[in-house]
C-alpha cells in the first residue's frame, strides 16, 4: 500500500513541477493581504478592543496561512481534468489501489501547501517583523496541512459526484464564501467584536475552531481550550474526509 501511494504522489509532484508557477500564483493572495492589509491591522488591533491577544502579525498570518488550506477545495479541478482527458481511466486499470491514488492526489496537495505556506512565513518573519514560538509554527503547519488534506478530499469527492466543472465552481463559490466570512480569518469573530447572533452562528462554523486554534498555536497558548477543540475538530473532520473521500474513489472507479 505505502509503495502503491509513493507511486501516485511521485506522478503527482512531477506534474506540479512541470508548472512550479502555480505554487507562486497560490501566494499571491496572501501576499497582498501581508503587504495591503497588515498595515491597516496593526492600527485597527492598536486601536479597538476585542481583539485576542497578540500582535497584528500574530493575529494576521496564521489566518492567511489556513486560507490557502481553505483554497484546497479547488484540488477537484484536476481530478475533473483527468476525468476529462482519460488519465483517470488509465490510471484505473493499473494495479495500483484505488485508495492509494487518492491518498497520492491529497498528499501532493498536502506538500504544495505546506511549501506555500513556509514561503509566507518567511516573508512575514523577514519583512513585517512576525515573532512566533518555534513550537507554535510547527503546530501551525501541521493545522494547515491537515486542513489542505481534509479539504481536498472533500474536492475530489465532490468533483467525482458532479463530474462537471460548470456545476463544480458554483458549488464551491457557494461553499467557501460563508465559510471565510464566518471563520474570522481577517477579522477575528469575538464577543468584543461580533454581534451576539453573529457570534454563535459562527461558532457552529468548524472552521472558525480551528482558525482560534491555529492562532493559539502562535501565540504560544498551549494550555488554551480553543486549541485544544480546534485540533480535535480538525482531527475529526480529517479522518471523515479522507474516509469519505476514499470511499467515492472507489465507488466512482469500480
Amino acid at each position: 500500500m505505502l509503495h502503491d501511494i509513493w507511486l501516485a504522489l511521485r506522478r503527482e509532484q512531477t506534474l506540479a513541477l512541470r508548472n512550479p508557477a502555480w505554487i507562486g500564483i497560490g501566494i499571491m493572495q496572501p501576499i497582498l493581504y501581508l503587504v495591503l492589509f497588515g498595515p491597516l491591522m496593526e492600527r485597527i488591533v492598536a486601536n479597538t478592543p476585542g481583539f485576542p491577544p497578540g500582535s497584528a502579525w500574530v493575529i494576521l498570518t496564521p489566518a492567511l496561512i489556513l486560507q490557502l488550506g481553505l483554497f484546497s477545495m479547488f484540488a477537484g479541478f484536476g481530478i475533473l481534468a483527468d476525468l476529462r482527458t482519460g488519465a483517470l481511466e488509465r490510471m484505473r486499470v493499473t494495479p495500483v489501489r484505488r485508495m492509494a491514488l487518492l491518498l497520492g492526489k491529497v498528499f501532493n496537495a498536502g506538500s504544495q501547501l505546506l511549501v506555500q505556506a513556509l514561503l509566507i512565513l518567511v516573508i512575514a518573519v523577514i519583512f513585517f517583523d512576525l515573532r512566533a514560538p518555534f513550537g507554535g509554527i510547527m503546530l501551525s503547519l501541521l493545522i494547515v496541512v491537515l486542513l489542505g488534506i481534509a479539504l481536498a478530499s472533500c474536492s475530489y469527492a465532490l468533483a467525482l459526484k458532479l463530474k462537471s466543472e460548470e456545476a463544480f465552481i458554483p458549488l464551491l463559490n457557494t461553499i467557501l464564501l460563508p465559510v471565510l466570512l464566518l471563520s474570522g480569518i481577517l477579522i477575528p469573530i469575538t464577543t468584543g467584536l461580533a454581534p451576539g447572533w453573529l457570534y454563535t452562528i459562527s461558532r457552529i462554523n468548524p472552521f472558525t475552531h480551528i482558525m482560534d486554534a491555529d492562532r493559539a498555536a502562535f501565540r504560544g497558548d498551549f494550555a488554551l481550550d480553543a486549541l485544544f477543540t480546534g485540533c480535535i475538530v480538525l482531527v475529526v473532520m480529517t479522518a471523515l474526509s479522507v474516509w469519505w473521500g476514499a470511499r467515492t474513489f472507489q465507488k466512482e472507479n469500480a
